[in-house]
């Protein structure tokens, strides 16, 4: 199963997106970033499921909501980051 993981400067933002996703009718989760794309080893992400990720940026683009990096990932491929 492919997914989104949507990085955030803190707990407090990743909580915003997740709360702001949920009222637009998207399904999001806060999760701590995997150490393989975090370099400070102590942030949080909102995981989206592959379908939801052009509506997300459209919800997160309305709200300005902010965010450091937005990776794809996979259970047998990791992660990498996405250009947009």
């Amino acid at each position: 199963m492919v997914y989104y993981l949507i990085m955030c400067r803190s707990l407090t933002y990743a909580q915003r997106i997740v709360h702001t996703l949920d009222r637009a009718g998207i399904n999001a989760w806060l999760v701590r970033s995997p150490a393989s794309v975090s370099p400070s080893g102590c942030s949080y992400s909102v995981k989206i499921a592959q379908k939801s990720l052009s509506k997300t940026l459209a919800v997160m683009n309305r709200f300005q909501l902010p965010y450091v990096g937005i990776y794809v990932g996979s259970a047998d491929q990791g992660y990498q980051e996405v250009e947009l």
